[in-house]
């Protein structure tokens, strides 16, 4: 199956940029402003003028107030309509993913599974063994904690195999 050139140009990567305001973690003046410019150019949206003239808003609370963090600075926020569009995007987006992995799915099984298969093989060690350091972290936590792991209170036994709830009828 021949991959398509945009599923190859995902895949290619690209000289970092300077670091600007983030929209779904790509930068909305040197990405996303010319994309919705190009859109609207096109006639495939409509966002208002307004919205890409000035894309970032001061938040208001609901007396009018501008909103403030709790460090002390003003809250700034993506225009409502660029928002929104960026959602369509990412929807979209996600979409394509899918409908691309569940295509070479379908029509390279074999190949798929395979790939499936020997990826689940080679991160069970890494899976088992970050298991095994987060009960290490645990346990380590709970002697800080309360000095010394305690038995619980409500009536299991320690090393008690664990037994089904009943649940009342």
């Amino acid at each position: 199956m021949e991959v398509p050139n945009y599923i190859a140009a995902l895949l290619q990567p690209q000289p970092s940029k300077p670091v600007g305001r983030k929209v779904w973690s790509i930068d909305l003046e040197t990405v996303w402003l010319p994309f919705f410019h190009a859109t609207n150019v096109v006639k495939a949206t409509a966002i208002p003028s307004e919205a890409l003239g000035a894309p970032l808003r001061l938040a208001y609370e609901k007396d009018g107030s501008v909103r403030f963090s709790e460090s002390g600075r003003p809250v700034i926020r993506v225009a409502k309509e660029i928002s929104d569009q960026v959602k369509v995007v990412r929807e979209n987006f996600t979409a394509n993913l899918l409908s691309f992995a569940g295509k070479v799915a379908r029509t390279e099984k074999d190949a798929y599974k395979a790939s499936v298969t020997a990826a689940q093989t080679a991160g069970a060690p890494i899976v088992a063994r970050d298991n095994e350091a987060l009960k290490a972290a645990y346990d380590a936590l709970a002697v800080k904690a309360e000095g010394e792991p305690q038995v619980s209170t409500n009536g299991a036994k320690g090393g008690a195999e664990p037994q089904p709830v009943e649940t009342p009828a």
